[in-house]
Order: structure tokens, then sequence, then C-alpha cells
């Protein structure tokens, strides 16, 4: 069964930087592609990153591209998201997401991904 689980969340001024990680397992990910998403409240959970497994290659959101930074340890089947240069708009719960390769729907669509973590708060004050 997979399993993620999200840690590095907090609190942090504008400007600042915090990294999350979602630690995988369950099986093994080369195939697999993960994602990151969160959900501001009131607004629909929307894409921040994407990862394949196999290769490292990476999408982002235009909203976070050139501040974020998705990467993967895989001795360690963990995936890391680098948030630099935070804003107050970047504030939500953050979700790690993983999905078979392979899959029809975009990489950016969240209804892809049948395995979720329990998500991480990300708040940036201003």
């Amino acid at each position: 069964q997979v399993q993620l689980v999200e840690s590095g969340g907090g609190l942090v001024q504008a400007g600042g930087s915090l990294r999350l990680s979602c630690a995988a397992s369950g099986r093994t990910f080369e195939s697999y592609d993960m994602g990151w998403f969160r959900q501001a409240p009131g607004k629909e959970r929307e894409f921040v990153a994407a990862l394949k497994w196999s290769g490292g290659r990476t999408w982002y959101a235009d909203s976070v591209k050139g501040r974020f930074i998705f990467s993967r340890d895989i001795a360690k089947n963990t995936v890391y998201l680098q948030m630099n240069s935070l804003k107050p708009e970047d504030t939500a719960y953050y979700y790690c997401a993983a999905r078979p390769g392979g899959a029809l729907l975009s990489i950016r669509t969240s209804t892809s991904y049948p395995y979720w973590g329990q998500g991480t708060q990300v708040t940036v004050s201003s």
C-alpha cells in the first residue's frame, strides 16, 4: 500500500524559504509521477509542481516557477519541494500525491493521482 507522509510546513515571513518533504513507501516508485498540490481556505485544490520519478523531469505552475524546486532522493524514496521567495499568496495546505506513470490525464490534474499524503500547512506572513 502506497503511503505518503509530508513534513516541513510552518510559518515563515514573506521572502523566506521552506522545504517540504514527502516520504514515500509501500512500493518502488521508479515508474511513478509525483505531484505537489495546495489548497487555500475557500479555494479549490491547485497544481503546484510535478516530477517524473524516472529521470526527474519537472513541471511547475506559473505562479511558482522560478521560486520552487521539486527534487527527489531516490535512495531515500523521498521527494522535496524547496520553496523560496515565499509570498503571502503561497499560504495553503500542501499535499504530496503519487500516481502510476503512463496516465492519460495531464500530470497537472489532481484527480489523476490516487495516492495522497495527509498534507502540511504553510503560512506566509506579510
